[in-house]
């Protein structure tokens, strides 16, 4: 029987076809309203943190980065989440899927240019408020730098060397190219996760709820994993159990490495290439899930 060549054309996987949706995702979600105020607000906040830390320049950098790194995770996981949600409905709802499903994309090509579209611009914000993060660091430090160098002018040049080292070393080190890329990660895992629920969500304030819960049980998994172990056996029904848990609801816990970071404490690599590998599996796990369903989806 010979294929019509529409419908192997059809069922051909195309990264252009891919990348062509990714690309109009993308634009279509720089227009919200909604990123801007995200992103505005997690820069004010970044921006703002250097003005709420006067001590010792050791406890300020520590600060600094706290706040600047906790408000790049929130407001990440929250982009990721909110521009995530309201993809898939949205779509239906305009009947977007309908025409963009007619011409010769398959399924898979659909979300998986949706989530890459998401990708890109959880990306761009991260990038953007990593500038503004690293340009504050930066201030300070020249900041600290020339008070610690008047402060020291009058002492051994061996001792001024070694004042000034200790500054620099506080303010910049390579742990957070990787704290920042842990929390990229974390924010793709969310995205994935997020176009998965929307799948069989049946609208945006829908999926948007169900991901807060899958949020705070994330970050709760761990104590509760513990707790359980402590109080049951760990027979084979119990190992089962909680692999299953693990596998449907990531320990997110396990993508918080800014503790480290801000302390100065070097992130294995090993650490660092299991966390990037887990949150690589999960993406592309959700998203042959949001593929199942998707494609059993009657549009």
């Amino acid at each position: 029987m010979k294929v019509p060549m529409n419908d192997f054309r059809h069922r051909v996987f195309s990264f252009s076809r891919m990348t062509a949706i990714a690309g109009n995702t993308f634009t279509g979600l720089t227009r919200l309203k909604t990123f801007y105020v995200l992103l505005l607000f997690a820069l004010l906040l970044i921006g703002s943190s250097v003005f709420m830390a006067r001590m010792t320049f050791q406890q300020e950098f520590q600060v600094l980065k706290d706040i600047a790194l906790g408000a790049m995770s929130i407001f990440t996981s929250l982009l990721a989440v909110i521009a995530t949600a309201r993809l898939l409905p949205q779509d239906i709802e305009d009947r977007t899927a309908y025409t963009v499903l007619a011409k010769p994309v398959s399924r898979f090509e659909y979300l998986a240019g949706k989530l890459l579209g998401v990708l890109l611009l959880v990306a761009l914000s991260l990038l953007a408020m990593s500038a503004l993060f690293f340009a504050v660091l930066l201030f300070r430090e020249q900041s600290v730098l020339n008070e610690t160098s008047r402060q020291m002018a009058a002492a051994p040049a061996e001792q001024s060397a070694e004042a000034l080292r200790l500054v620099r070393a506080s303010a910049f080190n390579v742990n957070l190219f990787s704290g920042i890329a842990v929390i990229y990660v974390k924010g793709c895992l969310l995205a994935a996760l997020t176009l998965f629920v929307s799948t069989f969500a049946t609208s945006t304030i829908f999926t948007t709820i169900v991901m807060a819960f899958v949020y705070f049980i994330g970050h709760l998994q761990p104590i509760a994993r513990e707790y359980w172990l402590q109080t049951n056996s760990a027979g084979m029904f119990t190992k089962t159990f909680l692999a299953l848990v693990v596998l449907l609801f990531p320990d997110l816990q396990s993508f918080n490495l800014t503790d480290d970071v801000v302390a100065g404490n070097a992130i294995p690599t090993a650490l660092l290439l299991k966390t990037i590998a887990m949150g690589v599996f999960y993406c592309g796990f959700y998203l042959a899930l949001a593929w199942t369903v998707f494609f059993r989806k009657e549009l």
